[in-house]
């Protein structure tokens, strides 16, 4: 299968579950995520850049003043955004986009977001590079996702499951985008991971010019 089918097919896949992805995290928001949504939007400022917006689940914890735009690469979970900013009064521009090839102007946001969507983009380096090349300098990059547990048990359980997961929907358990972050040696403003490892984020400051 060539690179552009398969991810034709990962996003027909995530168009699939759109209407019931909320449904479907409820159970890890309450029991894994905890407040790491509000933990990342409570920290972005001025011009801010989610990738990999999803439904989402996050606008309702960015601060009043910021200016939001949100990127997605699958058409039915955009849709499901665009009906949520309105309901919670957010003011955003939301956009179909490809996470891994931004459409968007180099250093040209304050703020970069991506909450537990890089375990599921193809190539989450190019991603990444993707969101240095947009942050202006002297910016922050927000991340958190599900990665490798730090108890044994619990990532052969995680191997285990990506023979799955990773095939079927393209979402991976074993990722650590903030390792990688740290490659680029940049300053780490805050930094946590709890809940047997599971659960990581970063908050991580790239150089001034």
């Amino acid at each position: 299968m060539s690179g552009s089918d398969r991810q034709g097919r990962l996003r027909r896949y995530w168009d699939r579950h759109a209407d019931s992805y909320d449904r479907q995290m409820a159970f890890a928001e309450r029991r894994l995520f905890r407040d790491t949504r509000a933990w990342v939007g409570g920290r972005a400022t001025g011009d801010v850049l989610e990738v990999a917006v999803g439904t989402g689940l996050n606008l309702p914890h960015y601060p009043a003043g910021v200016r939001l735009t949100g990127v997605e690469w699958s058409p039915r979970m955009l849709a499901v955004a665009r009906r949520r900013a309105p309901e919670i009064g957010r003011d955003v521009d939301l956009r179909l986009g490809d996470a891994q090839a931004l459409d968007l102007p180099d250093v040209s946001f304050d703020t970069v977001v991506c909450t537990f969507s890089l375990c599921a983009i193809p190539d989450e380096r190019r991603a990444l590079a993707e969101m240095r090349r947009v942050l202006r300098p002297g910016g922050l990059l927000l991340l958190a996702d599900h990665v490798p547990s730090t108890v044994w048990p619990v990532r052969v359980a995680q191997r285990i499951a990506e023979l799955v997961s990773v095939p079927v929907g393209g979402e991976h358990f074993l990722r650590r985008p903030a390792a990688l972050v740290r490659e680029w040696g940049w300053e780490v403003e805050a930094h946590d991971r709890f809940a047997l490892g599971i659960v990581e984020r970063l908050a991580a400051r790239k150089p001034p010019a």
